[in-house]
């Protein structure tokens, strides 16, 4: 990840536990492949990531900020940077009237779960989603009809510049799974959310509802990265890998979900490669192209070489 001076510069901000050289991603992944990043480092609040950013951009050296990697592929090579994960120590959550802070490594569920425990419904819909709030955030995470941006008031971030602003609903320009930070060197440190109070047994029976048409419709029981493809427009990803005949189809350990076609699963963690995916993933997309001319767009991030 370069020089020893740029590792002696990490532990001047954090602590030499909080650093992990050559890390197999596989490990932070919920596909659960991956090879090894240069560097990780385990975040433990806005200010260390701040810094390090700093640090990193003044050398010049490659980094991506994490959550708990339920988004990502990481190529079988790894990644030739600086991981900074967020999600292990900076994930605080505080409850303020109708309103919910959370930092950006607490997960979707955890709030969604707060929410319900001080009766404030909104948030039903995320608590099932495996992602944390940076990246649910960033992407405008959504599930059975609703979206982050119907909820969120403010999202502190650490800017281009590395100073930390305030962004109102309205600055983040919300579009579906995407946001105006998206593809940017900006980094959510903390989000506000409104919410509106509510009768707790009836929030907890439409999570556990939402949770029960998960369980039926979803294959949870083999690590994917959830939805693989954004919606077309006027189209569902799915269905058109079910029309193309593409149900059950294969790349060695990697497998459209025979419960629904718009998973990709490892049916073999520990054997499947971040390669197996990513072809079956190409394969996907020339299918659907060729039998429909849609062009499916991944929802999933790819890190490393490929």
């Amino acid at each position: 990840m370069g020089s020893d001076a740029s590792i002696s510069a990490l532990k001047n901000i954090v602590s030499a536990e909080q650093i992990h050289l050559a890390e197999p991603m596989s490990a932070h992944t919920t596909f659960r492949v991956g090879g090894p990043a240069d560097c990780l480092v385990e975040i433990r609040d806005k200010e260390e990531l701040r810094k390090i950013r700093a640090v990193l951009q003044t050398a010049e050296i490659p980094f991506f900020v994490m959550g708990n990697g339920s988004n990502l592929l990481v190529s079988d090579e790894g990644y030739r940077g600086v991981i900074l994960k967020v999600q292990s120590c900076m994930n605080q959550i505080r409850v303020d009237g109708n309103a919910i802070i959370a930092q950006a490594g607490a997960t979707m569920a955890a709030v969604a779960r707060a929410a319900l425990e001080h009766g404030l419904t909104g948030l039903e819909f995320a608590s099932g989603i495996p992602g944390t709030i940076g990246g649910g955030i960033t992407m405008n995470a959504g599930a059975y009809g609703g979206e982050m941006c119907q909820v969120v008031r403010s999202v502190e971030v650490i800017d281009e510049s590395g100073s930390l602003r305030t962004l109102s609903n309205a600055d983040m320009q919300f579009d579906y799974r995407t946001s105006a930070i998206k593809d940017k060197p900006i980094t959510v440190t903390e989000v506000t959310f409104d919410l509106t109070p509510g009768d707790p047994v009836q929030i907890k029976a439409l999570m556990d509802d939402l949770a029960a048409r998960r369980r039926d419709k979803q294959p949870l029981e083999y690590p994917s990265a959830g939805s693989t493809f954004k919606r077309p427009t006027g189209n569902f990803a799915g269905k058109l890998i079910q029309d193309a005949g593409l149900r059950g189809y294969a790349v060695n350990g990697a497998m459209v979900s025979e419960k629904h076609c718009g998973f990709v699963v490892n049916t073999t963690p520990g054997v499947t490669t971040a390669a197996d995916i990513m072809q079956l993933i190409r394969h996907i997309q020339k299918t659907v192209n060729d039998q429909f001319n849609i062009k499916l767009e991944p929802e999933v991030i790819f890190l490393g070489e490929f």
